[in-house]
Parts: C-alpha cells; sequence; structure tokens
C-alpha cells in the first residue's frame, strides 16, 4: 500500500516543542515508521519555508517539503496557502512512479489542502485533526470561525475519521455532528525502548547538570510552552512546593512569545524563579533522560486531546500528575500511571505532587505499575489499527 500522510503547517521531522511541533509531529511520524515496517510505502508532505526538498527519513518512509509561500509564514496566514499547497501535492502524485491508495490529513491545515486532491485522484481521504477548535475555545484559547467550519466540513466530507481519543470523538460527534459510524478511534503509542527508565548514573547527571540538590524533588513539565499547556499553573504550584525544582521543557511557538514573559513574571512574584529551570526542547533521547530523571511529570494543560508526553513519562517509570480534561485519562490511568487533578487550584496541585513525593513507597510503587501498564500501547499497535481503516476504504 502506498500511503500519502499531511502534514501542511509543521514538518514530523521537527524536534516536539519547538515552533508548532508537538505531539501531533510524533504521531505522524512514528505511525509512518511503524506503517512502513508493516511493508507499506509511506510519503510525508510538509511546506518548505524555502526551496523544494526530498528526504528519505528511514526505510519506506520520504518527507517531501514542498515550496509554498515563498519564505516563513505565520500560522494564522497558512489557510491562504492551502490551495497552493494542494497543487503541489497533487503535481507530485500525478507524477508518482505508483499511485497513493490513501491520503491521511493530519490537522484542519491539511484537511483543506488535501481534500481537493483526493477528490480530483479520486483517492480516499481519511482525517485526524489531532486538536479540535471547539476544544481549544472550551480552554480558553481563540480561534478563527474559518477553522471552526473548515473541520466541520471536513468531518463531513472525509471518508474516515480518526480519533486519537474517546474524548475526541465524543466531539466529533456532538460538536461537528460526524457519524459514529465513520469515526475509528486510533489511539497513539510510546517508544517503549527509547522511553525507558534510566539508571542512577543518569538520574544523578541529570539532577547535577539541572543544580538540583539531594533534598528537592524534580518536578518536569514539557511541551510547547503556551497557554494551552497550562505551564503557569506549574509554575504557580511552586509557592506550596517549597522542596521542588520545576523544569519547563519546550519552546513558545510563534505568537506566543509573551506567554513566556508572562511564566517569568509569576515567578518572580512568587518568589520561586530561583527554582525554575528553563531548558528550551530537548531530541527525543534528551527528553526521555529529562523525564526519566523526574520525581513527577505534570500535565497541567487547560485542553488536551490525548498527551503523548503522559505515556513517554510512564514508559520512563515515572508517574504523572495531568489535568483531569479531554483525553488526559486516557493517557493517565489513574492509580496504575498517575494521578488526575480536577481543577486550576495550584495548591491542590502542589498537595496532590506532595502525596507522592512524601510517600516513597507509593511513589516506588505507581513507578513500576506505569511502566507495566504502557508496555502494550506502542507505535506497532497503532499502526496496525490505521492499516485497518485504510483497507476498509478499499486500499490495499
Amino acid at each position: 500500500m502506498r500511503i500519502a500522510m499531511v502534514s501542511m503547517h509543521t514538518s514530523p521531522a521537527d524536534r516536539p516543542g519547538s515552533g508548532d511541533a508537538g505531539g501531533m509531529n510524533v504521531y505522524v511520524l512514528e505511525t509512518a515508521k511503524a506503517l512502513a515496517a508493516r511493508g507499506h510505502r509511506v510519503d510525508l508532505f510538509t511546506r518548505a519555508a524555502g526551496t523544494r526538498w526530498t528526504k528519505r527519513l528511514t526505510a519506506g518512509v520520504t518527507l517531501f517539503a514542498l515550496e509554498t509561500g515563498g519564505g516563513a509564514v505565520r500560522k494564522h496566514d497558512l489557510p491562504n496557502l492551502a490551495d497552493e499547497f494542494g497543487e503541489q501535492l497533487q503535481r507530485v502524485a500525478v507524477d508518482a512512479d505508483e499511485p497513493y491508495d490513501v491520503i491521511h490529513a493530519h490537522y484542519w491545515l491539511s484537511g483543506l489542502a488535501a481534500l481537493p486532491v483526493s477528490l480530483a485522484l479520486g483517492v480516499p481521504l481519511v482525517q485526524t485533526f489531532h486538536t479540535l477548535a471547539v476544544q481549544k475555545t472550551a480552554g480558553g484559547a481563540v480561534e478563527p470561525e474559518r477553522r471552526r467550519l473548515t473541520e466541520r466540513y471536513l468531518g463531513l466530507e472525509a471518508d474516515a475519521v480518526v480519533a486519537v481519543s474517546n474524548a475526541e470523538a465524543d466531539t466529533l460527534i456532538d460538536g461537528l455532528h460526524v457519524d459514529a459510524s465513520r469515526i475509528w478511534l486510533v489511539r497513539p503509542g510510546v517508544d517503549v525502548e527509547a522511553f525507558t527508565p534510566p539508571g542512577f548514573d543518569v538520574r544523578d547527571d541529570v539532577r547535577s547538570r539541572l543544580g538540583v540538590r539531594d533534598h528537592e524533588a524534580l518536578v518536569v513539565v514539557a511541551g510547547r510552552v503556551q497557554s494551552t499547556k497550562g505551564q503557569d499553573l506549574a509554575v504557580r504550584m511552586l509557592e506550596h512546593l517549597d522542596d521542588a525544582v520545576l523544569a519547563i521543557a519546550g519552546e513558545a511557538p510563534p505568537g506566543d512569545e509573551s506567554f513566556v514573559d508572562e511564566l517569568v513574571a509569576i515567578a518572580v512574584e512568587l518568589g520561586v524563579e530561583d527554582r525554575v529551570r528553563r531548558i528550551g526542547s530537548l531530541d527525543r533521547p534528551d527528553l526521555a533522560r529529562l523525564l526519566g530523571a523526574a520525581s513527577l511529570v505534570v500535565v497541567p494543560s487547560r485542553a488536551e486531546t490525548f498527551g503523548i508526553v503522559a505515556l513517554e513519562a510512564a514508559a520512563c517509570g515515572t508517574p504523572v500528575v495531568a489535568a483531569d480534561v479531554g483525553g488526559l485519562p486516557e493517557s493517565v490511568a489513574h492509580g496504575s500511571t498517575g494521578v488526575l487533578v480536577e481543577g486550576r487550584d495550584p495548591a491542590a496541585w502542589a498537595a496532590a505532587c506532595r502525596r507522592l513525593i512524601d510517600d516513597p513507597v507509593a511513589l516506588s510503587e505507581l513507578s513500576a505499575s506505569a511502566r507495566i501498564e504502557v508496555e502494550r500501547r506502542t507505535w506497532q499497535a497503532s499502526a496496525e489499527r490505521l492499516d485497518e481503516v485504510y483497507r476498509a476504504l478499499g486500499a490495499d
């Protein structure tokens, strides 16, 4: 089977936590590699800020960066480039040495570009949104009306819609009125070989580099630094955890730089700035080291479709304290891989962390069960499910 995966606004090869790259990038790249391992040929398509280029990422997976827009473009301007991107995608498809059996669009911008190509070539379109406007607005974000309308249209016109969580599937049905019979659930996985409990030497090295003293807990929050991800709550929580250091891994997407200034201001106001470490985005091995060295990983998102970092932390044997919102209850097994916290009271979050930090036995038991729980959640299982989706549409 030959598969075209479209990720127009962000390259699957970009480092998660930098720019607009996040869990979606991980999902696209890892499922592509797992599908290729099943014998399929997968081509990934993204926008190039400069001239067009092509790169073989691994056996069976090739990345095409299509020149669109002539340079750096703000994300809110990308809808205006969808037609141009789609035309280039269609040109590549027409000139390909063998036809595509299915087009899989990731995010609404990709669907906007890929739907006309799907119709023109008579190739089925699978749409995965990863995040929906209605979910983000519920978390306090402001999204353009064009996005909401486009998502609803794509939900109705795509041959199949893949949801990454039951929470997203419910939103597709209730918010976008997608017929439940056309929705497939394909949850993210985790690379349990790359994300694994580290040795004591690795933990000690990471803690030393971050200036974490022996009596201090290392609390990590990882992801794009923006209001939706809720790092402000993690900083405020420190006021109630006087023996903890917070490491913030990730960078602000373009347009969200002011949120970083807000985090700094909060830390200074609360007098905790000496216990906050901003370490930018990390490559996958370094992220695994950081997650594994942490006492706890917190996921204080205001809205979250799934939360891949929670699986990655659990695979490293690190318990997660996460917001009880969106798809996080599906990525965090309460009592097995971590605990879920309702609301956004910093004192309540600190108390949830404190109960684990102050109970080494409970922390150790949760660490062991976290690893066991996620060992079955592999990208190979995700790819097997996607294979079913594609074949149900006639791809072969």
